[in-house]
């Protein structure tokens, strides 16, 4: 996302060149997935980069699930498959429906249930990416822990800690156990309220975050977690740069910095 406008080959170039573990693609980009490249020959080209697929998103509403939600889940994991993903990403509805206390965790139980067997068939991870709006009936990672494990699912499902949405949700437990993988973005406009904090105020982390990214990390790490930062800006500033290198790389070497 944080390179929306990217092609694929341009995003694998990019990642390389920063040094990066490996990347996240996404199904709701304007472009086709890998740029309509077959999955195994986008997989294959990855690898020979030295960059591991982390994750393929997204399963949109996971939590409302349906036959036809479960026709798209099964379509995603045979191309994450194919391409040698790790993981797909799982994002639960965010349109202030199915809200109820019960509905949401019901629900929720059922959506797992569905997926643990077909992620087990696949060989991938679901990662589970709670929302912190206030619309959202995923809001809270706590209720995800206890989804996953009303299901007996630890380990084939993981948690996205994302610092954005970890703050519009007021912290809580950081589950580091169950994280997969870390989220990052950040917010230096000083005149908006954490409640409204919304998707294009996210940009890269820089000195003058309000999301307290450093800290989460380091919380995190000093728990015993250990995994991939994910960088994911949804700003159009951070989209409109004709030359990503630099900010990324001035980003990445802020966060290497204060963790050193």
């Amino acid at each position: 996302m944080t390179v929306a406008r990217l092609s694929f080959r341009e995003l694998v170039d990019l990642s390389r060149s920063l040094g990066c573990t490996g990347v996240e693609v996404r199904n709701d980009l304007p472009q086709p997935l890998f740029d309509g490249m077959d999955p195994a020959e986008a997989g294959a080209f990855l690898r020979d980069a030295g960059l591991r697929l982390l994750a393929v998103a997204e399963v949109k509403r996971f939590n409302d699930w349906s036959p036809d939600k479960e026709a798209e889940a099964l379509a995603l994991m045979r191309i994450a498959s194919a391409a040698g993903a790790e993981a797909v990403s799982l994002i639960p509805r965010n349109d202030n429906l199915g809200m109820g206390n019960g509905e949401r965790q019901a629900a929720l139980r059922v959506a797992l249930k569905a997926l643990k067997p077909m992620l087990e068939d696949h060989g991938l991870v679901g990662m589970v990416e709670p929302l912190g709006f206030e619309i959202c009936a995923l809001r809270y990672k706590s209720e995800a822990v206890e989804g996953i494990e009303a299901v007996a699912g630890a380990g084939r499902f993981k948690l996205v800690h994302d610092t954005f949405h970890h703050t519009l949700a007021h912290g809580g437990p950081l589950f580091p156990e169950h994280t997969g993988i870390v989220h990052v973005s950040g917010v230096v406009d000083q005149t908006v309220g954490i409640a409204d904090m919304r998707d294009p105020h996210r940009v890269l982390v820089t000195r003058g975050d309000r999301l307290g990214n450093v800290e989460q990390i380091a919380a995190l790490q000093a728990a015993g977690w250990s995994g991939p930062v994910s960088f994911e800006a949804f700003s159009p500033d951070v989209h409109g740069l004709t030359d990503p290198f630099p900010a990324l790389r001035a980003s990445m070497d802020y966060l290497e910095r204060v963790h050193a």
